[in-house]
This record gives structure tokens, C-alpha cells and sequence, in this order.
């Protein structure tokens, strides 16, 4: 009984071990400078602009989106909702990126 209790207690634990804990904020960059940083517990809308025009972010109690880009293949606004630790939604074609953001540093594939 203990051990199986602490196998779930450890099995439910994990995904916040590697992914770098809590999401608390989406970070919003444009032409590779921080534009914003948003808070992950409230509702909000934000137009940032781009070469091609305004990328939308949106922003709801614990997720972010790209919600609507300029863009010509909207790779970034098909990446739907975020709420982890490190991951991204860039914008290439319009200088936007949106990265979730917690408070230690996710691991990733692509560190070194």
C-alpha cells in the first residue's frame, strides 16, 4: 500500500520536475527584444507589432496562444495553446515569438 502510493506521489510529480515547474508568465518578444511580459494568471489580449503587421497573443488563466499573425504559413498561431515551461511559438516571418516562461528553466533537446 505505501509503495504504490509513493510510486503515484512520484509518477504525479515528475512533469513538474522536468519541465522546469509552474508556468507563470508568457514572454513576448519582437525583433528579438523582450516587447512584454505577461502575467499567466489573467485574462488578456495584446497586439504586438511586425514588419508584416500585428501578431495577437492571447492570454488565459495558466496558457498563452498566438491567436492571429500576418504571417503566410501561420506555423506559429497552429501551434495552439502553451502552458509549459519553455515551450515556443515563433513567428519567423514577422519578427514575433511567445515563450512561456517559469521559474526555473525547463530542460530541452536543443540545450548545450
Amino acid at each position: 500500500m505505501t509503495l504504490g502510493l509513493g510510486a503515484a506521489a512520484c509518477a504525479a510529480l515528475f512533469p513538474l520536475a522536468w519541465q522546469g515547474g509552474r508556468a507563470e508568465k508568457a514572454v513576448v518578444r519582437s525583433g528579438g527584444q523582450v516587447f512584454a511580459e505577461l502575467d499567466l494568471q489573467q485574462h488578456r489580449t495584446l497586439e504586438v507589432p511586425g514588419p508584416l503587421g500585428s501578431t495577437v497573443i492571447t492570454v488565459e488563466p495558466g496558457r498563452a496562444r498566438v491567436a492571429a499573425d500576418p504571417g503566410p504559413r501561420q506555423y506559429c498561431v497552429r501551434q495552439g495553446w502553451l502552458a509549459r515551461p519553455g515551450e515556443i511559438a515563433i513567428c519567423a516571418p514577422n519578427h514575433v515569438s511567445l515563450q512561456i516562461a517559469g521559474r526555473t528553466s525547463a530542460y530541452d533537446s536543443l540545450s548545450y
